[in-house]
């Protein structure tokens, strides 16, 4: 079926019409005290048409085309039917991670100006506060109860047509992590989200009547418009790692679950729960994990535990995704040997459509292509990418958006924030954030080049290198958190556990520049992929603590 019009809901549209018995979504309702999990599921018709219910109900509410929406809803089926029914409207959902914090949340409802809120009960409650952010709101809508459940069973059955937008309409707006700095709005238009949904099908051969868990909320989204059913987790969005792997597997394994996408945290949480029980994952054929780089030691255990299985690393940002794409084979074989040197970790070529490049380091805006330097293969410079789906705004942040685009005629190229070259055959490696490279008298280190030889060690669940110190003159040094129960409990344990790593770490020369390797029982993470290291804020603390 062919739904005119560029307005990206179209695409429910067209599954509930091509597919409109097929299984949509499958949510979990409630848990009974022997752990029995209570679903609600949907069709496609039946998401289609409580959309519809949805969109009509908040137009009567006053919501219209234009309007600013702070989006405050759980994952699952819920946050389906709200995001698509706002887009529907033409209205700008705004999404926010309310994991960030308190604080940070509100500067993110401040900055950008909603005029109506769609969110749960506690939500709703919490806007009534008298908090500078929630000034703009004119209007509220409680979604999930009985109340929404009975307005929407009141209202026909009928398809609503939807808003006319153009390609460049805004969508909504998505905000960044703020894993390196105070998260951002990311302005998205309807084009662009076509443009991601044609990329992730053609570039993964995702097909119709698959069934998908998304362990990242947001990217549920896609499901409907790739006509896949979505099977929502029982999991905790905004603390990935306190998960119980149970009924994560026991889900994947019972729904016949075919990809997944998720953060390198989640995944190995599965992983070591499938290890040590001898269990499988039979039906899985996709997964993409990303957030993070990915250490060898996870892709082999997905071998065993998912052996039909193509695991695949994208690599991107809320800014664009995907930019490149990487699949488990290449990283368990050369590429993988290459990190362990120092050589920066593979995250592949660019997926069709996207061009990137990498240019010599500047810390000022670039307003055009033609004042960028190009690095020379193996160079390592500063990543940016074009493409259909690469955003080009900020919301209500002219100075950042003119520090990270590149205008070039009709195109616009972003500047990733990220370190990383490029081989002669075309594939990108990534050597870590550039504002996270410490800065010595003998020059740069990237994180990328020194971390995987560390993380090889069967003891470490992650580490980050820091510089203790004022930049250019920092003392490189090595953070650890050990893997659940490896804690180093005395002195001898320490300097047994120091004089191992270091003796891994002989793989790559450049690893005798880490000075110190202390140890931390959990380091600091972002919220949404519980990957990220905060890298600048371990090293302001234990330059404060080896300073004493």
């Amino acid at each position: 079926m062919n739904v005119p019009g560029s307005n990206v809901a179209r695409h429910l549209r067209i599954a509930a019409t091509d597919r409109p018995e097929g299984l949509a979504t499958k949510s979990p309702v409630s848990v009974s005290p022997t752990g029995e999990v209570r679903h609600e599921t949907r069709t496609f018709r039946q998401l289609d048409q409580e959309s519809d219910a949805a969109a009509a109900h908040l137009a009567q509410a006053g919501l219209t085309t234009g309007d600013r929406v702070l989006l405050a809803v759980r994952p699952g089926h819920d946050l389906i039917v709200g995001m698509f029914a706002l887009l529907k409207l033409g209205a700008v959902p705004i999404a926010i991670d309310p994991g960030m914090g308190w604080s940070a949340f509100l500067d993110c409802v401040r900055r950008s100006h909603p005029t109506a809120l769609v969110g749960v009960r506690a939500a709703s409650l919490l806007s009534r506060l008298p908090f500078a952010a929630f000034r703009t709101l004119r209007t509220r809508v409680t979604v999930g109860g009985s109340a929404w459940r009975q307005a929407l069973a009141a209202i026909a059955a009928t398809p609503r047509p939807l808003a006319t937008v153009s390609p460049e309409t805004l969508a909504a707006i998505l905000f960044t992590s703020g894993s390196t700095g105070a998260p951002k709005g990311v302005c998205y238009t309807h084009g662009m989200f076509d443009a991601q949904i044609e990329l992730v099908r053609s570039t993964y051969d995702i097909r119709p009547g698959e069934t998908d868990m998304a362990m990242l909320p947001l990217f549920a989204l896609f499901n409907p418009a790739l006509g896949t059913t979505t099977v929502t987790p029982l999991l905790d969005p905004s603390k990935p790692l306190a998960a119980d792997p149970a009924p994560l597997v026991a889900a994947l394994i019972a729904e016949k679950v075919t990809c997944s996408f998720g953060s390198p945290a989640i995944w190995g949480k599965v992983a070591d729960h499938c290890e040590a029980r001898g269990l499988k994952l039979p039906d899985l054929r996709r997964l993409l994990i990303a957030g993070a780089p990915v250490s060898g030691e996870l892709l082999a255990k997905l071998r065993v535990i998912a052996p039909r299985c193509e695991t695949h690393t994208p690599y991107g940002a809320t800014e664009c995704l995907p930019v490149t794409t990487v699949a488990a084979a290449e990283l368990l074989g050369e590429a993988r040997q290459l990190a362990l040197r120092g050589q920066g970790t593979c995250v592949g070529r660019p997926v069709s459509g996207v061009e990137i490049r990498v240019i010599r380091e500047t810390d000022g805006a670039i307003a055009t292509l033609t004042e960028a330097l190009t690095c020379a293969p193996g160079e390592i410079g500063e990543i940016i990418a074009t493409g259909p789906s690469v955003t080009r705004e900020y919301d209500g942040l002219p100075e950042a958006t003119r520090l990270a685009k590149i205008a070039d005629g009709d195109r616009i190229w972003h500047r990733m924030g990220d370190l990383g070259s490029l081989d002669a055959e075309g594939r990108l490696f990534f050597f870590g954030r550039r504002v996270e490279k410490v800065r010595t008298v003998e020059g740069d280190l990237p994180t990328e080049s020194f971390e995987p030889a560390f993380r090889q060690h069967p003891q470490v669940f992650r580490c980050a290198l820091i510089g203790l110190g004022d930049a250019p003159r920092q003392t490189p040094a090595l953070v650890v958190e050990p893997r659940a129960g490896s804690f180093p409990a005395t002195d001898a344990d320490r300097e047994r556990l120091v004089a191992e790593l270091r003796e891994l770490a002989k793989v790559n020369p450049a690893s005798a520049y880490v000075k110190h390797i202390v140890f931390q029982r959990a380091l600091p993470v972002d919220v949404r992929h519980n990957a990220k290291i905060h890298r600048l804020q371990l090293a302001k603390e234990w330059s404060a603590r080896l300073a004493r």
